[in-house]
């Protein structure tokens, strides 16, 4: 009887400290969030167009390559419309995921390349969480210089290797 006595009185306990979510006191009322207050924007070419318009070359979604300076992690101008364009896909599309993949060049020690990577990846996902895609759908990694696009020792090569990659669910 008491091992029964003592999950009840819990119950009860449990219970009666809950919130029935109605205040007749007139304290201040709780503001509604559950709306997300995110304005869906489509972008031409990309309303409903799902897997097609990320392979098709007339579509801003193709070009999945954000490029950065030398020694910098920060997002250039000409690179912002490509990341609202992404942006506003993950949006209209919250059950696709994106990998972003932080490369640098062959220049700097194999840990410090690694750390920028890191950070080239993290500031693109920021962006793209800033224009309303969830953290859940985006992963970051930092592949360092070890996925160079370029192999010859030249400036050309390397800005080329200097870059954030986004690829989305089945293509990692």
């Amino acid at each position: 009887m008491k091992k029964l006595l003592l999950p009840a009185l819990l119950s009860v306990l449990l219970a009666a400290c809950s919130s029935t979510g109605t205040d007749a006191t007139g304290s201040a009322a709780v503001e509604d969030r559950s709306s997300t207050g995110v304005a869906t924007v489509t972008a031409p070419g990309t309303a409903g167009a799902g897997m097609a318009a990320l392979t098709d070359p007339n579509s801003i979604l193709s070009k999945r390559s954000v490029y950065f300076d030398f020694d910098s992690f920060v997002i250039k101008p000409e690179a912002k419309s490509l990341i609202e364009a992404h942006a506003r896909f993950l949006v209209q599309n919250p059950q696709m995921k994106m990998l972003i993949q932080g490369n640098t060049d062959e220049r700097g020690s194999r840990e410090y390349n690694l750390a920028l990577g890191q950070k080239r990846a993290d500031v693109v996902k920021q962006a793209l969480m800033l224009l309303g895609a969830t953290e859940a759908q985006i992963e970051s990694v930092s592949l360092g210089e070890e996925k160079p696009r370029c192999d010859d020792a030249s400036e050309n090569c390397f800005a080329e290797n200097r870059r954030g990659d986004m690829l989305y669910s089945g293509e990692f």
